[in-house]
């Protein structure tokens, strides 16, 4: 390293960042992987965030376990949905505070150049709200990649190969597949479905099957330990605790794995199509070359049991599960930062 990259590091530092739907993500060029937190904030019910709130940062884990358990007067708000800003304001002031997090861990310069990751399928507005809100947040200088070119370097694909790959990136709030050839997105789908449609799949059976109210957090819970995208596997079950609509009180019942996977079957079929769609409008040659090397899985819902399995026995490809495929799209971007104009537009 020269001296004048040593002095550099020291006045800017260059980041990947990830605000997804679930977790914001935070991948510095020099240290790693520097923060990794839920895309929760409290805000006051007005809208506004609350003063008291701001100066005990209550964004982040913090603020998720304090879903559904808040005074009237303040709220958990989760400001990306579909993994674009659904809450200007409140990602803003998000992000701000993650940068804050940051800066107090030294981990990061008070010069940020960030390379942010957006949905294929986000519009101009939504891909200029992203970039605007991270740079109210104080990042000097923004670059925007596509989120399956990022998904396809953090999981090891030779992305300028002219042989193509597929890349299906299973996010909280949206499906990202990418047929990546040559340094590019050959053809892309998105769909707004993911971990978080799961989620709310298993809280509308509970309630319409079992008469049982439960929240976000348990559903999380329940897609976690007992959730699976194929029937007849082993049959387990999980205690769950929720409020009874007929007799008005908290109730815990027997929940199976063959009940979340009745309750994911619309979701997970989505997401088939999707694919199905994807590989039928893939140039012959670039199929010949998928054919050949399979589809490559990533994203938090990859971890879905045997959701590989799944998209194996529909598509008749090989599934590969990336390895750490959580973190897939923030470590692609971070590999992207010395390459910039090479995967990135303004």
């Amino acid at each position: 390293m020269t001296l004048f990259s040593q002095f550099r590091g020291l006045l800017q530092t260059d980041i990947a960042l990830d605000v997804g739907t679930a977790n914001t993500r935070i991948y510095s060029r020099d240290k790693g992987m520097v923060l990794d937190e839920a895309s929760v904030i409290c805000v006051s019910s007005g809208g506004q965030t609350d003063a008291s709130v701001l100066q005990t940062q209550v964004v982040g884990g913090e603020a998720k376990r304090m879903l559904g358990r808040l005074p009237r007067n303040i709220e958990a708000i989760r400001p990306i949905h579909g993994g674009v800003i659904a809450h200007f304001s409140e990602t803003q002031r998000m992000i701000g505070e993650f940068i804050k997090m940051g800066r107090a861990r030294r981990m990061l310069s008070a010069s940020l150049h960030a390379t942010v990751g957006v949905p294929s399928g986000a519009t101009q507005v939504e891909r200029r709200a992203i970039k605007e809100a991270i740079q109210g947040a104080g990042v000097t200088h923004v670059m925007l990649l596509e989120k399956p070119i990022a998904a396809a370097l953090g999981a090891g694909v030779a992305v300028f190969d002219a042989i193509g790959s597929l890349v299906v990136d299973i996010g909280a709030g949206s499906t990202e597949i990418g047929v990546v050839a040559l340094g590019s997105v050959a053809h892309k789908a998105s769909a707004r479905v993911g971990g978080d449609t799961f989620d709310r799949a298993i809280i509308n059976h509970l309630r319409r099957a079992r008469g049982l109210l439960i929240g976000e957090q348990t559903a999380e819970r329940i897609k976690h330990e007992i959730g699976c995208a194929i029937a007849g596997d082993d049959e387990t079950c999980v205690e769950v605790t929720g409020h009874n609509l007929s007799e008005g009180i908290p109730r815990t019942l027997q929940v199976s794995s063959s009940e979340v996977f009745e309750a994911l079957c619309d979701p997970l079929n989505q997401i088939v199509s999707l694919l199905k769609s994807a590989l039928e409008r893939t140039p012959p040659e670039l199929a010949t070359d998928i054919a050949d090397r399979g589809i490559v899985l990533s994203g938090g819902s990859a971890r879905l049991h045997s959701m590989d399995r799944r998209l194996a026995q529909e598509t008749g490809l090989r599934v590969l599960v990336a390895t750490d495929p959580m973190t897939c799209v923030v470590r692609g971007m971070g590999m992207a930062i010395d390459s910039l104009q090479s995967y990135c537009f303004e």
